[in-house]
């Protein structure tokens, strides 16, 4: 069963942060140009939140707010559940699923050691599959 570890070790633990006070729309230009979803939000180095597109569109768009004006720690959200390296793929979709949120911060003890989205999750789930699928090719290609 594939870990939270592997996908980390595949994309890298470099995660795209901005400090809490950035404006929501140098949040989203950054965004824009790495084509993410995502940001999150540290201070001095420790996690404080992450800024989703739904936190915008639903935080500042919806409440009639400036994208100048408004800071990203105003509408981050610092309620997602966090995951370990150990913890499994099919653990971390079933969170993702139950909590309906594309973004899961990657925890060792209390150091941020990545993020993992939604698209990662499925791109694993993937590649286990076709993985099953081979090996039991090769199998009934013995067998003959």
């Amino acid at each position: 069963m594939k870990k939270v570890a592997d996908v980390i070790a595949r994309k890298g633990k470099n995660v795209t942060n901005v400090q809490p006070d950035t404006t929501v729309l140098e949040a989203l230009k950054i965004m824009a140009d790495q084509n993410i979803g995502s940001v999150l939000i540290l201070e001095n180095g420790e996690y404080r939140g992450i800024m989703t597109e739904r936190d915008y569109s639903r935080k500042v768009i919806l409440n009639g707010k400036s994208s100048t004006d408004t800071r990203v720690s105003e509408i981050m959200s610092s309620d997602f559940p966090r995951v370990t390296p150990s913890d499994s793929i099919d653990y971390c979709m079933q969170l993702m699923s139950d909590k309906n949120i594309r973004y899961l911060p990657v925890f060792e003890g209390d150091k941020l050691s990545g993020i993992l989205s939604i698209n990662d999750v499925v791109k694993e789930t993937i590649m286990a599959q076709q993985e099953t699928i081979s090996q039991l090719k090769d199998y009934l290609h013995q067998s003959l």
